[in-house]
């Protein structure tokens, strides 16, 4: 039987990586590492200096995966990510097929936590489900976005009893801030905070977050919008991408 690991490595602060984690990758034999392309190459090369501060000795070997685009032809969103999905699991599968042996260890280091917002699961699931590998995996959960968020800005995510929505920049207009008191919002980086409605919140938000770019902007909506988005444009124009995560919290 071959055994993955899908680990939590955090946002960018090589001391976010739990003692779990540690432990994980030192019984690792084979990473699988997506490459996104040299626009995302620091991403990449993130995980490959994580593996070698922690791991003891060199006897681990890396494969690097070509990602698949999504593609644009197909109009329903979810049915394109549905079938980008697909296309990873079938290349992820060739590659554990072909690169790890029987009674070997495999891992992949995931960006934040494997449970938030990351396709990673879905995709080992498609490939369990599929029956062709022998394969069982275990999930080592990492700091998250939004963790790290709220401490660099040294702020809880909630008033006393009041609730929490983590959304996505594309249902934005989905969650009214008014409706709910604290709205978190990942993957957005075109400023949908434009779109709320209600001028009476407070933005809690961050790029880069955890890592040595780290940028932070708080205060109230619409006096901080166009600090964000000039900070958020010149982030894009230096990096070549950026993810940013913020707190909406109406007042």
């Amino acid at each position: 039987m071959k055994k993955l690991y899908v680990i939590g490595i955090g946002t960018g602060n090589p001391e976010h990586i739990t003692i779990q984690a540690i432990k994980a990758m030192n019984k690792t034999d084979v990473f699988f590492v997506v490459n996104k392309g040299p626009a995302k190459s620091d991403l990449t090369q993130f995980r490959k200096e994580i593996c070698q501060r922690y791991i003891d000795g060199t006897a681990y070997r890396t494969v690097e995966i070509v990602d698949t685009e999504r593609d644009p032809s197909i109009t329903s969103y979810t049915a394109r990510v549905e079938e980008w999905h697909l296309q990873r699991a079938l290349r992820y599968e060739e590659l554990i097929e072909k690169e790890l042996k029987e009674g070997e260890c495999g891992a992949f280091l995931v960006w934040g936590d494997p449970s938030l917002y990351d396709s990673t699961l879905r995709v080992i699931d498609q490939i369990t489900a599929r029956g062709r590998v022998n394969l069982t995996y275990e999930v080592i959960p990492g700091i998250t976005s939004i963790q790290a968020l709220a401490a660099s800005h040294k702020i809880t995510l909630n008033g006393i009893g009041e609730s929490i929505c983590i959304t996505t920049g594309r249902r934005l207009s989905d969650h009214p801030v008014s409706n709910i008191e604290n709205v978190i919002v990942m993957l957005d980086g075109n400023c949908s905070f434009r779109e709320v409605s209600n001028k009476e919140v407070d933005i809690y938000w961050g790029a880069y977050i955890g890592s040595d770019q780290e940028i932070l902007i708080s205060g109230s909506l619409s006096e901080k919008q166009e600090d964000i988005e000039t900070a958020l444009n010149a982030g894009r124009k230096k990096h070549g991408w950026i993810m940013d995560t913020y707190l909406l919290r109406a007042y």
